[in-house]
């Protein structure tokens, strides 16, 4: 039995976890450069370009230009349409009111996105 609610509470506080980082209302498309691709935030202003295998991302201090640089897995983002990787430096990006932002695929993804959260 306490076995049984242990798990019941994991699966309920990962459900609330989920649900807590997803957006809630439709997404604004803003540009790649005005995007800390490593806080995942729009900051509203122009970033530190970091050129990578011919290819540019986003940062916001030295710090993130190196993390850019050095760890792949940093340059690369899961759609929340379609579930597959985006790299950074050519994905469609939306931001919430927030300045939290999600990479798409295409427009087309972005667009799917917001028609579900109306």
């Amino acid at each position: 039995m306490k076995r049984a609610l242990a798990v019941i509470a994991v699966v309920l506080f990962a459900a609330a976890a989920f649900a807590a980082d997803a957006p809630k209302s439709a997404l604004k498309q803003v540009e790649p450069k005005t995007v800390c691709m490593i806080n995942e935030h729009a900051m509203g202003k122009d970033q530190i370009a970091v050129e990578v295998d011919g290819k540019t991302y986003y940062g916001c201090c030295e710090m993130c230009k190196k993390a850019l640089q050095s760890d792949a897995s940093k340059r690369v983002a899961t759609d929340p349409v379609s579930g597959k990787p985006v790299d950074k430096a050519v994905a469609v990006i939306g931001a919430q009111e927030d300045g939290k932002v999600y990479y798409f695929e295409s427009v087309a993804n972005l667009d799917k996105y917001n028609a579900g959260t109306k």
